[in-house]
């Protein structure tokens, strides 16, 4: 048999300590009659009476996908026990995702049903107000809902109620703070105040609690690349945005329409720390002909850019690009291009 990289992590919250029991007993039961001892977890490791929680620290083990299986099958049956929270499972074959769970409370209870709801109402265009309705509805019924508060933040983000999406991620990560979006939630809030440092702290966090192979961790670094170049902190910019660039991302991963982004800012962190051969090697790749409009930054910027790169090194095409970035409208490559013809 086949060992196997796993990661497991998250927490599920119950609402009372009828839940709980019977969540606790059912997976001693099951444990002894369904898997026979095969399972990850011992129940006194992860249920918590006390707080009325399983909670599972990140686990990194080499497993038999049989185990794996199991024991993600057992909690995602306990978690209809639970009112909210989350739990994370992969299973990693030769170097790639082979199994991936995300496992939440399904069930009828009333939080459990308006938090879905509010959680998918936020993907709907104009259901703003019903998304929040709806979350509403589920802290009400269970005050400790991170989740959902979680959830209203964003709307409430989405809204430019910086002082309510505050709030509620702020709520949330009081509750429970295992989450990585809340971090990164109040980040954004902070990064449009232009609180970079406060910012940093967040992200870091979200780094910290969340794994390279959810796209949240690479949305974090990028954020956080944001914050060092604004505080000239270029070193570590460096570091958030040369990991990001020698990424692969699949291309269901939202952070791969990022890349040329990251490769054009990248470029400019190495400008700054006179690193001009590897700067000229991301204005490169920004530039390219299959890349697309990199938001907020022309061709013809980058252009300029590689072609100020070139000059640094003494290499050839600098007349060349600076025409090229003069024909794509760029007036200060027109003016460079006179001064130096």
């Amino acid at each position: 048999m086949e060992l196997y990289k796993t990661i497991i992590q998250g927490k599920l919250l119950f609402s009372n300590s009828n839940s709980f029991a019977k969540a606790l007993k059912m997976y001693e039961l099951r444990v002894e009659t369904y898997y026979k001892n095969d399972i990850i977890f011992e129940a006194d490791d992860i249920f918590d009476e006390e707080k009325l929680t399983m909670e599972i620290p990140r686990l990194v083990r080499q497993l038999y996908d049989k185990t794996f299986k199991n024991t993600v099958t057992l909690i995602e049956y306990c978690s209809q026990f639970a009112i909210s929270g989350v739990v994370d499972a992969w299973l990693i074959q030769d170097g790639k995702i082979s199994i991936y769970k995300h496992l939440e409370p399904i069930s009828d209870k009333i939080a459990v049903k308006e938090y879905i709801k509010g959680r998918e109402l936020i993907n709907e265009k104009g259901k703003e107000q019903e998304a929040i309705d709806a979350l509403n509805k589920a802290i009400d019924k269970y005050n400790n809902h991170a989740m959902a508060y979680e959830r209203r933040a964003k709307v409430n983000f989405m809204l430019k109620k910086l002082h309510d999406a505050k709030r509620d991620y702020g709520k949330s990560i009081t509750i429970d703070d295992s989450n990585a979006r809340p971090f990164l939630g109040r980040a954004e809030v902070l990064i449009h105040e232009e609180n970079w440092q406060e910012a940093i702290t967040d992200l870091d966090k979200a780094i910290k609690l969340s794994v390279a192979l959810q796209p949240i961790y690479w949305h974090a670094r990028r954020l956080k690349s944001i914050c060092h170049m604004n505080e000239k902190e270029f070193d570590k910019a460096e570091f958030d945005l040369k990991l990001f660039t020698k990424r692969s991302f699949s291309e269901d991963n939202p952070n791969i329409h990022w890349v040329p982004w990251a490769n054009y800012h990248y470029a400019e962190v190495l400008m700054e720390l006179e690193k001009f051969d590897d700067a000229l090697v991301e204005y490169e790749k920004a530039s390219a002909d299959d890349v697309g409009e990199i938001k907020g930054i022309s061709k013809a910027l980058i252009i300029r850019k590689r072609a100020i790169a070139k000059k640094e090194l003494g290499k050839n095409g600098v007349l060349a690009d600076l025409k090229q970035a003069s024909e794509l409208g760029d007036k200060i490559a027109t003016k460079l291009l006179k001064e130096l013809s």
